[in-house]
This record gives C-alpha cells, sequence and structure tokens, in this order.
C-alpha cells in the first residue's frame, strides 16, 4: 500500500510542477527613426533586472524582452528619457539604472570604494611610520659591541 501511495504522490508532484509555457504575442510598436534613435539610445543605460550586468540591450532574458517592449510603448507614447528612467526607478527601483543617482541613499555607493582606498592608505602609512619609529629606537638604544666578544665569535 505505501509502494501504491508513493507512486501517487511522485505522479501529482509531477502534475504540479509542470508549468506550461504560455507565450502571448504582443502586437509590434512601430516607431519614427528618431524614436528608434532614442531607444537605442536609452536601453543601454538601464540595467536588465534578471542578468544583472548585462544592459537591457544586450539581455534576451523573457523579462528583460518585456521590460524593452515597455520601454518602446514609452518612447511610442512621446515620453523623454527622463520621464522614462523615472517611471522604471518607481517601479523597479535604482537598481535598474547602470548610473545610480547621487543623492543621499547612493552616497555610500559612489563614496564608500573611494573611503576604502584612502583608508588602506593611512593605515599603510601609519604602520611605515611605526616601523621606522622602531627601527631608529632600536639603532640609538643598542649598546655598543665588544670588540673582543666580536673576535671571539670571529675565531670562532
Amino acid at each position: 500500500m505505501s509502494l501504491l501511495r508513493g507512486i501517487c504522490l511522485l505522479l501529482l508532484a509531477a502534475a504540479f510542477s509542470a508549468q506550461p509555457q504560455v507565450t502571448v504575442e504582443k502586437p509590434a510598436i512601430e516607431l519614427t527613426a528618431a524614436q528608434e534613435a532614442r531607444l537605442a539610445e536609452l536601453l543601454p543605460d538601464l540595467r536588465c533586472l534578471v542578468c544583472q550586468n548585462e544592459s537591457l540591450a544586450e539581455s534576451r532574458a523573457p523579462l528583460a524582452l518585456d521590460l524593452k517592449y515597455e520601454v518602446r510603448s514609452l518612447v511610442a507614447q512621446g515620453k523623454s528619457a527622463s520621464e522614462i528612467k523615472h517611471y522604471l526607478t518607481d517601479r523597479y527601483g535604482d537598481f535598474v539604472l547602470f548610473r545610480p543617482p547621487f543623492d543621499p541613499r547612493t552616497w555610500l555607493l559612489w563614496i564608500g570604494p573611494f573611503a576604502l582606498v584612502l583608508l588602506g592608505l593611512l593605515v599603510l602609512v601609519r604602520q611605515i611610520r611605526s616601523t621606522r619609529r622602531a627601527a631608529a629606537r632600536a639603532a640609538t638604544t643598542a649598546k655598543p659591541a665588544d670588540p673582543a666578544a666580536l673576535k671571539k665569535l670571529l675565531d670562532e
């Protein structure tokens, strides 16, 4: 009986895990040459939300294709690049932009790497100075060598 129950559970799991691929054809959006140029200029500045290291222009992920279609429709509606970016950041956050704005929410992102390099240089300078001080202190506090002891060591 437990074998039959296991097979039934396996079949149920397989049935519920199978997801049909449904694609909906979206109507083509016709753009003028000027709008195509604006679209081509805008897409490289936007990040694919799935791939994260690719621009929207380069990505072929399904979500990126949907987002490109959305941007295309906004361009067709006559929206400016700043309006489109504002719309996308309201919806997806600053992450959608390859160059996030310089504002209090992103200061750490912009200034953090420079601050870490500066901190590393300060630690390095302090370490070099303390090493030099220790060497100078050791040189001034060292006892002069006993010539008889040195001759004895050299003779051995």
